[in-house]
């Protein structure tokens, strides 16, 4: 990846919002770093790159325009542990690897623009200078979910004998040979109301 096409993928990915920030270039970084370790091109324009971020927001863009990995592709998966890192597989092969900043690497992106007006903007400019073996750390890791589990099957619908609400790619949960979606079968992460009924609050004992 030469300084020319870094800069073209952060322009890129800074046009997505209001300014580039670190976190955007780190995205960036990790997603190029990736395609390194693996032996993949990158940005891929087909779908054997599957990437997992660990953190929504700014910093899965970058990722993103780097590897060519995305929600609407069902290629980037999003797990909010808050951190900025990600796993990155290569569905042909299934080998993956983790990848996340240096615990030194705010340290060593200041020391690199020393005259920056803040720590902010010394981020900015070192994690796009530093070489990745100083701002980013790896390892190979394995998938606890099989990769056939996790991509499902395109084109497979069902519908849920609860809710009546069609599911996709082979994501039903069966419960006493129902099938039944993930809400149904007890994994809501919202609890339905009533619209425009208000229920009275009480404001004192």
């Amino acid at each position: 990846m030469t300084d020319v096409q870094l800069r073209a993928l952060l322009d890129e990915v800074g046009a997505r919002h209001e300014r580039l920030c670190p976190r955007q270039v780190l995205g960036v970084r990790i997603g190029l770093h990736a395609g390194e370790l693996l032996g993949l091109e990158v940005p891929r324009p087909d779908k054997r790159l599957l990437a997992f971020v660990e953190t929504d927001g700014c910093f899965a863009d970058g990722v993103s325009v780097a590897s060519g990995c995305w929600v609407g592709r069902r290629t980037l998966r999003v797990l909010d542990f808050g951190k900025a890192a990600a796993v990155f597989v290569d569905t042909h092969t299934q080998q993956a690897v983790r990848v996340s900043p240096h615990p030194a690497a705010r340290e060593r992106a200041a020391r690199i623009a020393p005259t920056a007006s803040s720590r902010w903007h010394a981020y900015l400019a070192g994690y796009a200078e530093l070489p990745a073996s100083a701002l980013l750390r790896s390892q190979p890791v394995v998938l606890t979910t099989p990769l056939d589990a996790i991509l499902g099957e395109p084109g497979v619908r069902v519908e849920c004998l609860r809710c009546g609400e069609e599911i996709m790619n082979h994501r039903e949960i069966r419960v006493g040979g129902r099938s039944l979606c993930a809400g149904c079968a007890g994994g809501a992460y919202y609890v339905g109301t009533d619209l425009g009924v208000s229920t009275p609050v009480s404001m004192g004992a």
